[in-house]
């Protein structure tokens, strides 16, 4: 009997003492499970995140809410995830700033969002879509390079925010097609549609949804999507390596990212539930309507992933010289 305590007390000693990590491994999930977005409510991230959680929770059989921490270009969201403990119930639903260009333009980041996270899985990529006040001479994008060529700076580009994928897309333009633009800086998609639409600027580089209706409707042009295939909602609309950039892709994305440490069997469960969510009517109805291709892969393909576009916007941004 005794010998039996003397095991009990030791098991239980064991269970007691193991790390927060061993012990989600094996219990987790047991409470709710925390979706940082890093962004402010009704953002396209905050919309997909939402839907993503309401899967998960199911998947998974707790509560996951969404915890909207915006500020700083995303990264004081990113920050409180990297910073919590990694037991899988404080996850960041990331985009492609916080998970990976803000790295190059924020000199004082207080992580580092390769070495402090553990990648989960790659949702989706929402291209930048190339558009054009229907005053402006160019019907395509090699129209609008032949121009630019000629008329180095008489465009102007809007963008929607210094830094913002919108932003460094415009710059790599410029750079793969030897053009120069001026550029002028907006807070948000709406300010930059109202210029185009008032004719005060000449074209933007954008997220696609907010201008899918204007296209439509005939009163935007759009020259190109920044994506590898052609969008179902805007068929006549070509790439832009069919429209004379062979490769030239930018893309906001999404992605699930956890802290550092994090089990890996947390971090697979959370992978197969993306995953399974990818596959439903639910998210394929809702990609098409805010303009998000579906991607999914496992951790490994999101490792990749993040580090191919640092690589790739690496260069852009030091040449522009963006910097916070």
């Amino acid at each position: 009997m005794t010998l039996l305590r003397t095991i009990s007390f030791a098991l239980i000693a064991a269970s007691v003492l193991a790390p927060p990590q061993a012990q989600a491994q094996r219990e987790w999930p047991t409470r709710e499970v925390k979706f940082v977005v890093p962004f402010t409510s009704g953002a396209t991230s905050d919309i997909l995140a939402r839907a993503v959680a309401e899967y998960v929770a199911s998947a998974i059989g707790k509560p996951v809410v969404v915890d909207n921490q915006g500020g700083a270009g995303g990264n004081l969201g990113a920050a409180a995830v990297a910073k919590a403990e990694p037991d899988g119930y404080t996850i960041l639903f990331a985009t492609t700033g916080p998970a990976a260009t803000n790295k190059l333009m924020y000199k004082n980041l207080s992580f580092d969002p390769q070495r402090d996270f553990e990648p989960v899985a790659l949702i989706g990529k929402s291209p930048v879509i190339i558009v054009a006040n229907p005053n402006v001479q160019a019907k395509s994008l090699k129209e609008l390079t032949d121009y630019l060529k000629a008329n180095p700076e008489k465009l102007n580009a809007g963008y929607p925010g210094n830094g913002t994928l919108g932003h460094i897309t415009g710059e790599l333009f410029q750079q793969r097609a030897g053009v120069k633009m001026g550029g002028v800086q907006y807070r948000g998609s709406a300010a930059i549609i109202n210029d185009l639409l008032g004719g005060h600027i000449d074209v933007a580089m954008d997220s696609m949804a907010p201008y899918v209706a204007n296209v439509k409707e005939g009163k935007l042009r759009a020259l190109a999507i920044a994506g590898a295939s052609r969008w179902p909602a805007l068929p006549d609309v070509p790439t832009a390596s069919e429209s004379g950039l062979p490769g030239f892709e930018a893309s906001v994305w999404y992605a699930l990212l956890a802290p550092a440490g994090t089990p890996t069997d947390v971090v697979k469960k959370l992978n197969e539930a993306v995953n399974g969510f990818l596959k439903t009517d639910k998210a394929k109805d809702l990609f098409a309507k805010l303009g998000v291709q579906s991607a999914g892969g496992t951790p490994a393909d999101l490792k990749k992933f993040v580090a191919d576009e640092i690589a790739k916007w690496e260069p852009i941004v030091k040449a522009a010289n963006i910097s916070f």
